[in-house]
């Protein structure tokens, strides 16, 4: 069993000012020599970087035939219909394409899909199918399991769902990840899963949890655990991996067998470790930086709080690493509570109380 798709959104080099391309190239030949040939980017993805990469490292590099591009249209950037044909086609050029295997509508939520209905997108779609340019059609999506299926309900024709799968958001009140998953299965639509390790989150558990899996299984990382899990499940086609090094492409592209359900059994306990050891369960994303007018560099100093809060002994070492990033960024302490950044947070994470805390903790 594997379902592996590589994301384009987590690429080595990524947050630097050039991209790590031979190590790009190296790792898109590891994928396609282990059967891989499902790739995921997106017109916002890295500043539209990620568009050019896939261009650059596979479209280039390969026959047109051996691959399937998966692309989304900005959905909540447009303003009047005709920015549909425009982003399309600059994503045509920057990706080197005339046609997308699969094109969707980007991060749709109660919010977005209103815009969506407003300017007709669901119908952009059906007429870029029926003109041969695109092949299957749907929407990711970051929202409540009610709206989900209102959308299912009113466009039955879509084909795949992308949807944030991990073990940890499986039973969570407020991703409903479970809920979201019977919904699509109910319409009998295709799963592409996002965020199966929950933005690198469940490739670094607390040593007590994975204690526990190495027990179960010793030469299995801990990453792998989840990946098995999105992959275990029924209605899911493609699991995507943002993947950053070699290591992390070999061992995503193993073959896995399903869980079992003393596995499943088993995640479930480390979920339950994990829901007291996480303090902002931020995947990032960087959605809330994008109109941050502040430029504070919010996932980074989660990241950073993350870890002060599981080991506050030593924030002595986390405190210059925090000062080095507020030198080209806004600290967290100049937050001017607009929460535009809650707003833009597929998480729904109350970033601006979050900030409050790592500034109290790290300046």
């Amino acid at each position: 069993m594997n379902k592996l798709g590589f994301g384009f959104l987590r690429l080595p080099g990524a947050g630097s000012k050039e991209l790590d391309w031979p190590l790009l190239e190296a790792m898109v030949d590891e994928f396609f020599s282990g059967g891989g040939t499902y790739f995921d980017t997106a017109y916002t993805y890295l500043d539209g970087m990620s568009e050019t990469a896939l261009n650059r490292t596979v479209v280039n590099r390969y026959p047109r035939s051996s691959f399937h591009i998966a692309d989304k249209l900005p959905s909540w950037k447009v303003t009047r219909q005709e920015d549909c044909s425009r982003y399309f086609s600059e994503q045509c050029q920057r990706c080197g394409v005339d046609f997308f295997d699969v094109y969707l509508l980007h991060w749709l939520n109660q919010a977005n899909y209103a815009i969506a209905e407003k300017f007709d997108e669901f119908g952009f779609l059906n007429r870029l199918k029926a003109e041969g340019r695109i092949g299957k059609t749907g929407f990711s999506y970051h929202g409540d399991a009610d709206t989900l299926e209102k959308i299912l309900q009113a466009h039955p024709d879509i084909d795949i769902v992308q949807l944030q799968i991990n073990y940890l958001d499986w039973d969570s009140p407020a991703m409903e990840a479970h809920k979201c998953y019977d919904i699509v299965q109910h319409y009998n639509k295709e799963i592409v899963v996002m965020e199966p390790v929950k933005g690198g989150i469940l490739a670094d558990l607390p040593e007590e949890a994975l204690q526990l899996l190495q027990q179960a299984s010793p030469d299995e990382s801990a990453a792998s655990w989840a990946i098995r899990f999105a992959q275990s499940l029924e209605q899911v086609s493609i699991v995507l991996s943002g993947m950053n090094t070699m290591e992390q492409m070999r061992d995503n592209m193993r073959d896995m067998m399903p869980l079992s359900a003393e596995e499943y059994v088993l995640l479930e306990k480390v979920s339950e470790m994990m829901a007291g050891s996480i303090a902002v369960p931020c995947t990032g994303c960087r959605y809330c930086v994008k109109n941050c007018p502040q430029k504070i560099a919010i996932p980074d100093y989660f990241r950073i709080y993350n870890t002060y809060s599981r080991f506050p002994s030593d924030g002595w070492k986390m405190k210059p690493v925090y000062v080095s990033i507020a030198r080209a960024n806004g600290k967290a302490s100049d937050c001017i509570y607009c929460r535009q950044c809650e707003q833009n947070c597929p998480q729904q994470i109350p970033v601006t109380d979050w900030l409050e805390k790592a500034a109290q903790a790290l300046e």
